[in-house]
């Protein structure tokens, strides 16, 4: 293959498992994932003029794909509300951090210098969140991401303030721990 030349003929046999198998593993549904590597191989037969060989064709490949699952994320997320992250600024016990509110990407945001990085902070929150038992999800969801009020979630979970608290304590505690592991 000359450095600067595309294949796209022998994109499905050579890189369709391999996109397929990126794709599902951050999207956890294996039909999406396959309309994603079909978006990526279109994406990549339309922008193939723009390929300059400076990375490899399945490189390339992946980081079209990279960008439909973030616009995935972000079109799904755009009317949930923003998620929130708890992050150590210093190893100082008292000196905790705080709770942030806002910290996945704005798509209208205008700083690009830290775009991609929200981006993939989203992503990973998502995944931690994906993690979690059922319910602590779901509760830490409604609260923290929806806005619902205490009373509502209580309601709708069968469950009294107190143990929503205790889930809502638990869940930023195991999110927190896989954002370290995972992002950190």
């Amino acid at each position: 293959m000359a450095e600067h030349e595309l294949h796209p003929e022998n994109w499905v046999d050579l890189y369709a498992d391999y996109l397929f198998n990126y794709a599902v593993a951050r999207v956890s549904d294996a039909d999406l994932a396959k309309d994603l590597v079909q978006e990526t191989f279109f994406a990549g037969l339309n922008s193939a003029k723009n390929f300059k060989g400076d990375a490899a064709e399945r490189t390339w490949l992946i980081s079209i794909l990279k960008r439909k699952v973030i616009d995935h994320y972000r079109k799904i997320n755009s009317k949930k509300g923003k998620a929130e992250v708890r992050i150590n600024y210093s190893d100082d016990s008292e000196a905790e951090g705080d709770w942030l509110e806002q910290q996945v990407a704005d798509p209208y945001s205008k700083d690009g210098d830290n775009i991609m990085e929200n981006e993939e902070l989203g992503l990973a929150i998502q995944d931690c969140i994906s993690k979690l038992p059922q319910k602590q999800a779901l509760a830490f969801k409604m609260k923290t991401i929806q806005g619902m009020s205490t009373e509502d979630i209580c309601n709708e979970l069968d469950i009294n303030p107190s143990n929503l608290w205790v889930m809502i304590h638990r869940a930023r505690t195991a999110l927190m721990g896989c954002l370290n592991d995972n992002w950190f």
